[in-house]
């Protein structure tokens, strides 16, 4: 699937894992990237040599994505080095191995804020921000990166769950909400990826630790991988994807 050029993406949390794989397939197809990273800089910059390697317009943006000003912030920087922004790739996020998967009972105040604020508010931030600008666009795309924790609601993943619940309402609401303006609005809804984030998951659940020792637990017999989840969210921004709005694509194997 080729086909991007002339289009621009911000990727939040672009800076590695799945959303570095998100950043690097849309410059393969053409697209100018923009990547959010809220930590890493040194990551985020490898990201934009890369794609700018590639021959595409690359640059990367330091914002928590959990701070409304920051993101008010970020995007005016944005709009002027990117005018034409029409793809917006929510991916940063905070997993329930971040705060030690609690119970619903056990969660303090301050880890529900933090996975509230990363996980749910950063999208809605970004949202209210970009989306009046990606109008101008005859055709746009905001992809949210959920998790298949929304179907399978499992004990000790509430805080998480419930952040990435809503996540996926705001995708659902903002596809009717902006159908008449072009844009299409989809999820994409990863099961357990090779990623820090995965690796981190995994030494908190019975079984292996060890990614190599999930291959043979896993459907097709390997763990997916950041590629695997980058090229759903390619296929939906792409001319291939142009008539599927208010969708989500569950990439796990088709196993929980």
């Amino acid at each position: 699937m080729t086909g991007l050029s002339g289009r621009t993406a911000l990727v939040t949390g672009g800076s590695r894992g799945i959303g570095r794989a998100i950043c690097l397939r849309l410059a393969e197809d053409g697209a100018d990237v923009a990547v959010n990273y809220r930590g890493n800089q040194q990551d985020a910059e490898a990201v934009v040599s890369k794609i700018r390697a590639m021959g595409r317009h690359a640059e990367a943006y330091q914002a928590d994505v959990s701070d409304p000003v920051a993101c008010d912030i970020m995007v005016q920087h944005l709009v002027a080095d990117f005018p034409g922004l029409d793809i917006l790739v929510n991916n940063a996020g905070i997993g329930s191995s971040g705060i030690g998967r609690p119970t619903i009972t056990e969660a303090t105040p301050e880890q529900v804020n933090l996975l509230v604020g990363a996980n749910l508010l950063g999208p809605i931030h970004l949202c209210r921000n970009l989306v009046p600008h990606m109008r101008k666009a005859d055709r746009s795309d905001i992809i949210m990166i959920s998790s298949v924790a929304t179907q399978t609601m499992s004990a000790r993943m509430g805080v998480y769950s419930i952040t990435k619940a809503g996540l996926e309402a705001l995708a659902h609401t903002l596809a009717k909400e902006e159908r008449e303006h072009g844009m299409r609005v989809n999820i994409v809804a990863p099961g357990l990826v090779e990623t820090d984030m995965g690796r981190n998951l995994i030494r908190q659940l019975p079984g292996p630790d060890d990614m190599r020792e999930r291959d043979a637990m896993s459907p097709f017999g390997f763990v997916c991988q950041p590629d695997d989840i980058a090229n759903a969210v390619a296929f939906l921004v792409s001319e291939q994807g142009r008539y599927i709005t208010n969708q989500r694509l569950t990439v796990n194997g088709g196993g929980f």
